[in-house]
């Protein structure tokens, strides 16, 4: 069969519940690898000797690859199709496991920790293009549900590793385990997964214009990246500001961005209905004011079980905006999805990698209340969005 009629025959099964059971294995599996990451951290500190400000310098470099490889995801995608891009990625990811439990030279481990963003921006991304084409041909609201399997991946990830290690399983082992299962549901997931990255109508002509973001997808950008970092900012800052502004116990400082994520998971659990019933402009609404609501709290009651519900109000505002923005920028016919989804993805990313460092550094100028309440000011700008974006 070539690859023209191999296109048309799968875009009419787009909609069919094998890709939408593929779309949201990748977005699990992925979750869990970098979930897994994080049980692993404790040791790969261990091993290189690293003191916290090194440790925070080499964790950097999951980010950068993250954005390089997001960089030129679009067209990756666009040429080669997203089943292709996400084997790719996720072989990437998983050979680098075993290395991030094993490498004790700190360089090392910040290359390979580096090739490893890489692999895992290049699968969010892709998965994400993915997911947008599966909604669209379904037509009803799938995003938040995708998106949910990434939080649970995440939580497979990092609790799963804590169980295996706390079991007596080497870092090693437990990198090994989590290869198996992701190769498993991988290949259970192939037939899933769309050889191509964009509507068929949408591959780019011979001397056409190159198509250029419109006002509403950099509009969207920028709305992703305040939502992203309010996000980073819970968990980088979350726990600094409950012990030191609040005296919560020391060894309590990670509830804060527990109960956002647990919030965040909950949500995103019923947000295709939650789109379904309320309409994407309503969710965008609602969200922005339940954001800038939380942090409200968080800066302006006492104790430390306001700031907590503070943080839980941020999880259930922001848990919906990014898949409803991912949705409506593979709407924009001004570029191919996959350019659009990629565009949208990679500068909202830019909240993760900047919004903590700005808020640190907003804070060293003032105090922490200043830094959270600029990010409650920065979900104005959602508000102001969701009423200049186009809806189908």
């Amino acid at each position: 069969m070539s690859l023209s009629s191999e296109i048309e025959n799968t875009t009419a099964h787009v909609a069919s519940p094998v890709k939408r059971v593929a779309t949201r294995a990748i977005f699990f599996v992925t979750g869990m690898a970098m979930g897994l990451w994080a049980a692993l951290v404790p040791y790969a500190q261990l091993r290189t000797h690293s003191e916290a400000g090194d440790l925070g310098l080499l964790l950097l470099c999951l980010g950068a690859g993250s954005l390089l490889s997001m960089l030129g995801s679009g067209r990756l995608i666009g040429r080669f199709g997203c089943r292709a891009v996400i084997i790719a990625s996720v072989v990437l990811y998983c050979l680098m496991l075993p290395l991030l439990a094993t490498f004790s030279d700190i360089w090392l481990l910040a290359l390979t920790l580096f090739i490893f963003g890489m692999g895992i921006g290049l699968a969010d991304v892709a998965v994400n293009v993915q997911g947008t084409l599966v909604e669209q041909a379904s037509d009803k609201p799938l995003m938040s549900g995708f998106h949910c399997l990434w939080s649970v991946g995440c939580i497979a990830g990092a609790g799963g590793g804590a169980l295996l290690l706390s079991a007596g399983i080497t870092p090693q082992g437990s990198t090994w385990f989590t290869i198996a299962l992701v190769a498993i549901i991988t290949v259970y997931s192939y037939r899933g997964l769309l050889p191509f990255g964009a509507h068929e109508e949408e591959e780019p002509v011979e001397g056409k214009t190159k198509a250029r973001p419109n006002f509403r997808l950099m509009l969207m950008s920028v709305m992703a990246m305040i939502c992203f970092m309010a996000e980073g900012a819970v968990l980088d800052w979350g726990g600094v500001f409950l012990t030191r502004e609040r005296g919560l116990a020391l060894e309590h400082a990670g509830w804060g961005f527990a109960v956002f994520a647990i919030a965040m998971s909950l949500m995103r659990m019923t947000g295709d209905a939650i789109v379904s019933t309320l309409g994407r402009k309503r969710v965008l609404v609602v969200g922005g004011m339940l954001g800038i609501a939380g942090y409200l709290m968080v800066v302006l009651l006492p104790g430390w079980i306001f700031p907590l519900c503070g943080f839980a109000l941020v999880g259930i505002g922001a848990a919906n905006i990014v898949p409803v923005l991912i949705t409506l920028a593979g709407q924009e016919k001004v570029m191919p999805v996959n350019m659009s989804v990629a565009l949208v993805a990679t500068l909202g990313y830019l909240g993760v990698l900047g919004g903590p460092a700005l808020i640190g550094f907003i804070a060293h100028l003032s105090n922490l209340y200043v830094g959270f309440s600029a990010v409650a000011a920065a979900f104005l700008v959602i508000l102001f969005g969701a009423y200049q974006l186009k809806y189908q």
